[in-house]
């Protein structure tokens, strides 16, 4: 058992620096997680958490952090469908995509309704928007919803809040650690007890960053590195 952070993400907005509009492009932090399956035959599972990187720059990331090409990849796994959790994705068309049945239900529903008025709309239909909500429903239909144990200690822990089903990965060793995805996105949103600004249930989102901040040793944040939980630190 064995993960590292391959790239380190970045909120666009930053709310806890008064940010109200894009300051920088935003990317998702991606996790790289090393394990085997779960049964008998124990094969080497490599698992990518949120490749939100380009996919040229994803690939490089990899490479440098990890001597790992896009094939070297079984599973990928988002934690959310934000377009900057998921912008590398391509590049891992050797992969197993995986994502929370909840967050794909909730995500299909409003995807289906914006195709469907693209096709009742007799104007010439925008190309731009067109082809991003076709891409889009195209990775979520490749996307499968991911078992609660994904491999051998590696299970789903959901975190819903800023997303309708936002899930992070328990990944436990010697010490137990919470790949939080963007339900605690900084090491400053955890040092405060806040969750991002723009969340789909605020109340919802705040009892994740609890429950994640009771469950884990370390935390591998959003659109940060990965941290020791102030509560269990030793001294």
């Amino acid at each position: 058992m064995d993960y590292r952070v391959i790239s380190i993400g970045a909120m666009a907005a930053n709310d806890l620096w008064n940010e109200r509009e894009p300051q920088r492009t935003g990317h998702a932090t991606t996790t790289l997680i090393e394990t085997t399956g779960d049964d008998d035959d124990g094969k080497p599972l490599r698992i990518l958490v949120d490749p939100g990187l380009p996919e040229p720059a994803i690939v490089a990331r990899l490479r440098e952090r990890a001597n790992l090409g896009p094939e070297s990849i079984t599973h990928v796994f988002l934690t959310c469908f934000r377009p900057d959790a998921r912008r590398g994705i391509g590049a891992f068309d050797r992969a197993r995509w995986l994502i929370s049945n909840r967050e794909r239900e909730a995500v299909g529903v409003p995807l289906a309704e914006g195709l469907r008025r693209l096709s009742e709309n007799f104007e010439e239909p925008d190309e731009t928007i067109e082809r991003v909500l076709r891409t889009d429903v195209a990775i979520l239909q490749r996307c499968e919803p991911a078992p609660d144990r994904i491999g051998k200690g590696v299970d789903l822990f959901p975190l819903s809040g800023v997303t309708p089903g936002m899930t992070g990965l328990l990944v436990s060793g010697a010490q137990t650690t919470l790949v939080c995805g963007d339900a605690i996105p900084t090491a400053e949103h955890l040092a405060k007890g806040r969750a991002p600004r723009n969340c789909d249930d605020p109340d919802a989102a705040i009892e994740s960053v609890r429950e994640a901040v009771e469950i884990a040793d370390l935390l591998v944040l959003g659109r940060d590195n990965v941290v020791v939980n102030p509560t269990k630190r030793p001294f």
